[in-house]
Protein backbone atom coordinates (compact mmCIF):
# COMPACT_ATOMS: atom_id res chain seq x y z
CA UNK A 1 0.00 0.00 0.00
CA UNK A 2 1.37 3.34 -1.16
CA UNK A 3 1.75 5.82 1.76
CA UNK A 4 0.36 9.29 1.62
CA UNK A 5 4.08 10.63 0.99
CA UNK A 6 4.86 10.89 -2.81
CA UNK A 7 7.00 13.31 -4.18
CA UNK A 8 7.33 14.02 -8.12
CA UNK A 9 10.21 12.69 -9.88
CA UNK A 10 11.20 8.76 -8.66
CA UNK A 11 8.06 7.91 -10.49
CA UNK A 12 6.16 10.48 -8.57
CA UNK A 13 5.30 9.83 -4.68
CA UNK A 14 3.23 12.02 -2.64
CA UNK A 15 0.17 12.69 -0.51
CA UNK A 16 -1.45 14.26 2.10
CA UNK A 17 -5.05 15.57 4.15
CA UNK A 18 -8.12 18.01 6.50
CA UNK A 19 -10.61 20.82 6.27
CA UNK A 20 -14.46 22.50 5.43
CA UNK A 21 -16.81 22.18 2.61
CA UNK A 22 -16.13 24.46 -0.18
CA UNK A 23 -19.88 26.25 -1.33
CA UNK A 24 -20.10 26.63 -5.09
CA UNK A 25 -19.08 29.96 -6.29
CA UNK A 26 -19.13 31.91 -9.02
CA UNK A 27 -16.55 29.17 -10.45
CA UNK A 28 -19.59 26.93 -10.67
CA UNK A 29 -20.79 28.90 -13.38
CA UNK A 30 -18.26 27.88 -15.95
CA UNK A 31 -18.68 24.08 -14.81
CA UNK A 32 -22.81 24.48 -15.33
CA UNK A 33 -22.31 25.96 -18.58
CA UNK A 34 -20.26 22.76 -19.68
CA UNK A 35 -22.78 21.13 -17.71
CA UNK A 36 -25.92 22.05 -20.09
CA UNK A 37 -23.47 21.58 -23.01
CA UNK A 38 -22.88 17.80 -21.90
CA UNK A 39 -26.28 17.19 -21.69
CA UNK A 40 -27.19 17.22 -25.10
CA UNK A 41 -24.23 15.24 -26.41
CA UNK A 42 -25.42 12.13 -25.64
CA UNK A 43 -22.72 11.00 -22.85
CA UNK A 44 -24.33 7.30 -23.48
CA UNK A 45 -25.04 5.28 -20.32
CA UNK A 46 -24.31 6.56 -16.72
CA UNK A 47 -21.25 4.00 -16.55
CA UNK A 48 -19.49 5.49 -19.60
CA UNK A 49 -17.13 7.76 -16.72
CA UNK A 50 -16.26 4.68 -15.30
CA UNK A 51 -15.69 2.71 -18.59
CA UNK A 52 -13.80 5.31 -19.86
CA UNK A 53 -11.57 6.41 -16.72
CA UNK A 54 -12.02 3.09 -14.43
CA UNK A 55 -12.14 3.45 -10.87
CA UNK A 56 -9.26 5.30 -9.05
CA UNK A 57 -8.91 3.06 -6.06
CA UNK A 58 -6.32 3.05 -2.95
CA UNK A 59 -6.36 -0.07 -0.55
CA UNK A 60 -7.94 -3.59 -1.01
CA UNK A 61 -10.94 -3.64 -3.28
CA UNK A 62 -12.65 -6.16 -0.95
CA UNK A 63 -11.89 -4.18 2.14
CA UNK A 64 -15.37 -3.84 3.83
CA UNK A 65 -15.55 -0.50 4.20
CA UNK A 66 -15.45 2.31 0.74
CA UNK A 67 -14.62 5.76 1.47
CA UNK A 68 -15.36 7.82 -1.86
CA UNK A 69 -14.29 11.46 -1.85
CA UNK A 70 -15.47 13.80 -4.09
CA UNK A 71 -12.38 16.60 -4.78
CA UNK A 72 -11.33 19.72 -6.48
CA UNK A 73 -7.90 19.91 -7.30
CA UNK A 74 -7.92 24.04 -6.83
CA UNK A 75 -10.26 23.35 -3.53
CA UNK A 76 -7.41 24.45 -0.67
CA UNK A 77 -9.88 22.87 1.83
CA UNK A 78 -8.92 19.51 -0.17
CA UNK A 79 -5.40 20.10 -0.20
CA UNK A 80 -5.43 20.87 3.61
CA UNK A 81 -7.31 17.55 3.60
CA UNK A 82 -4.88 15.44 2.06
CA UNK A 83 -2.28 16.86 4.33
CA UNK A 84 -3.87 16.57 7.53
CA UNK A 85 -6.11 13.37 7.67
CA UNK A 86 -5.51 11.16 4.99
CA UNK A 87 -2.15 10.20 5.89
CA UNK A 88 -4.00 8.69 8.90
CA UNK A 89 -6.35 7.30 7.68
CA UNK A 90 -4.18 5.58 4.99
CA UNK A 91 -2.08 4.47 7.88
CA UNK A 92 -4.63 3.01 10.32
CA UNK A 93 -7.69 1.90 7.89
CA UNK A 94 -6.63 1.90 4.03
CA UNK A 95 -2.94 0.14 4.55
CA UNK A 96 -4.42 -2.05 7.04
CA UNK A 97 -7.26 -3.56 4.82
CA UNK A 98 -10.21 -2.15 6.45
CA UNK A 99 -11.17 0.40 3.81
CA UNK A 100 -10.79 1.66 0.41
CA UNK A 101 -10.55 5.01 -0.69
CA UNK A 102 -12.01 5.90 -4.40
CA UNK A 103 -11.30 8.78 -5.40
CA UNK A 104 -13.60 11.00 -8.11
CA UNK A 105 -13.26 14.32 -9.59
CA UNK A 106 -15.17 17.19 -8.85
CA UNK A 107 -13.68 20.03 -10.07
CA UNK A 108 -15.23 23.44 -9.36
CA UNK A 109 -13.64 25.39 -12.18
CA UNK A 110 -11.52 24.65 -15.93
CA UNK A 111 -8.08 24.82 -14.00
CA UNK A 112 -9.34 22.36 -11.69
CA UNK A 113 -10.18 19.98 -14.46
CA UNK A 114 -7.36 21.23 -16.46
CA UNK A 115 -5.51 19.16 -13.57
CA UNK A 116 -7.67 16.50 -13.17
CA UNK A 117 -7.29 15.87 -17.16
CA UNK A 118 -3.28 15.70 -16.11
CA UNK A 119 -3.32 12.78 -13.36
CA UNK A 120 -5.91 10.74 -15.27
CA UNK A 121 -3.46 10.78 -18.87
CA UNK A 122 -0.31 10.32 -16.45
CA UNK A 123 -1.56 6.93 -16.05
CA UNK A 124 -3.20 4.27 -13.19
CA UNK A 125 0.49 3.95 -11.75
CA UNK A 126 0.65 7.20 -11.26
CA UNK A 127 -2.67 8.54 -11.07
CA UNK A 128 -2.31 9.23 -7.31
CA UNK A 129 0.94 10.14 -7.46
CA UNK A 130 0.08 13.06 -9.01
CA UNK A 131 -2.89 13.44 -7.33
CA UNK A 132 -0.45 14.08 -4.29
CA UNK A 133 1.91 16.31 -6.12
CA UNK A 134 -0.71 18.51 -7.73
CA UNK A 135 -2.83 19.15 -4.05
CA UNK A 136 1.01 19.25 -2.28
CA UNK A 137 2.02 22.05 -4.63
CA UNK A 138 -1.66 23.69 -5.44
CA UNK A 139 0.01 27.13 -4.18
CA UNK A 140 2.09 27.43 -6.70
CA UNK A 141 0.54 25.89 -9.89
CA UNK A 142 -3.36 26.91 -9.09
CA UNK A 143 -2.34 30.61 -8.50
CA UNK A 144 0.42 31.18 -11.05
CA UNK A 145 -0.03 33.56 -13.80
CA UNK A 146 -0.19 30.53 -16.32
CA UNK A 147 -1.17 28.06 -14.76
CA UNK A 148 -1.48 25.46 -17.32
CA UNK A 149 2.81 26.39 -18.15
CA UNK A 150 2.68 25.53 -14.41
CA UNK A 151 1.17 21.84 -14.76
CA UNK A 152 3.45 21.34 -17.51
CA UNK A 153 6.08 21.31 -15.61
CA UNK A 154 4.14 18.95 -13.10
CA UNK A 155 3.82 16.80 -15.90
CA UNK A 156 7.48 16.90 -17.31
CA UNK A 157 8.80 16.01 -13.48
CA UNK A 158 6.67 13.15 -14.00
CA UNK A 159 7.46 11.87 -16.99
CA UNK A 160 5.11 13.73 -19.69
CA UNK A 161 6.50 15.23 -22.42
CA UNK A 162 5.22 18.66 -23.66
CA UNK A 163 3.91 17.04 -26.82
CA UNK A 164 1.78 14.40 -24.29
CA UNK A 165 0.93 17.06 -22.08
CA UNK A 166 -0.85 19.02 -25.13
CA UNK A 167 -2.87 16.17 -25.97
CA UNK A 168 -3.95 15.56 -23.07
CA UNK A 169 -5.39 18.75 -22.70
CA UNK A 170 -7.18 18.11 -26.15
CA UNK A 171 -8.61 15.22 -25.05
CA UNK A 172 -12.26 15.95 -25.28
CA UNK A 173 -13.79 12.50 -24.74
CA UNK A 174 -11.45 12.62 -21.26
CA UNK A 175 -12.69 16.14 -20.58
CA UNK A 176 -16.62 14.96 -21.11
CA UNK A 177 -15.52 11.63 -18.62
CA UNK A 178 -14.24 14.09 -16.39
CA UNK A 179 -17.26 16.24 -15.90
CA UNK A 180 -19.56 13.31 -16.10
CA UNK A 181 -18.33 11.73 -13.00
CA UNK A 182 -18.89 15.46 -11.44
CA UNK A 183 -22.44 15.28 -12.61
CA UNK A 184 -23.00 11.91 -11.59
CA UNK A 185 -21.49 13.16 -8.31
CA UNK A 186 -23.96 15.75 -7.54
CA UNK A 187 -26.82 13.74 -9.23
CA UNK A 188 -26.42 10.64 -7.33
CA UNK A 189 -25.39 11.91 -3.93
CA UNK A 190 -25.98 15.40 -3.87
CA UNK A 191 -22.58 17.03 -3.95
CA UNK A 192 -22.29 20.50 -4.00
CA UNK A 193 -19.12 20.95 -1.72
CA UNK A 194 -15.60 19.59 -1.56
CA UNK A 195 -14.13 17.63 0.03
CA UNK A 196 -17.31 15.36 0.45
CA UNK A 197 -17.06 11.87 1.37
CA UNK A 198 -19.31 8.98 0.68
CA UNK A 199 -18.54 6.62 3.88
CA UNK A 200 -20.52 3.13 2.63
CA UNK A 201 -23.27 5.16 1.30
CA UNK A 202 -23.52 7.61 3.94
CA UNK A 203 -22.29 11.91 3.20
CA UNK A 204 -20.49 13.55 4.94
CA UNK A 205 -19.29 17.31 3.29
CA UNK A 206 -16.72 18.94 4.60
CA UNK A 207 -13.31 18.68 5.75
CA UNK A 208 -13.98 16.16 9.36
CA UNK A 209 -11.00 15.58 11.49
CA UNK A 210 -9.13 12.10 12.00
CA UNK A 211 -10.93 11.75 15.03
CA UNK A 212 -14.62 12.02 13.27
CA UNK A 213 -13.69 10.36 10.51
CA UNK A 214 -12.42 7.24 12.74
CA UNK A 215 -16.04 7.65 14.95
CA UNK A 216 -17.75 7.04 11.19
CA UNK A 217 -15.48 3.99 10.02
CA UNK A 218 -15.52 2.26 13.04
CA UNK A 219 -19.65 2.51 13.47
CA UNK A 220 -19.27 0.69 10.20
CA UNK A 221 -16.90 -2.21 10.88
CA UNK A 222 -18.71 -5.74 10.35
Amino acid sequence: MTSYTHTISSGLKGRKAQERPMAPTRREIWIGALALGLAGVGLASPARAETALGEQVEGDPAAPIEIIEYASLTCPHCAAFHSQTLPQVDKEWIATGKARLVYRDFPLDELALRAAMLAHCAGPKRYFAFIGVLFKQQQVWARSADPLKELAKIGRLGGISQQAFDACMADQSLLDAILKVRLDGAKNHDVSATPTLIINGEKHAGALSYDEINRVLTKHLP
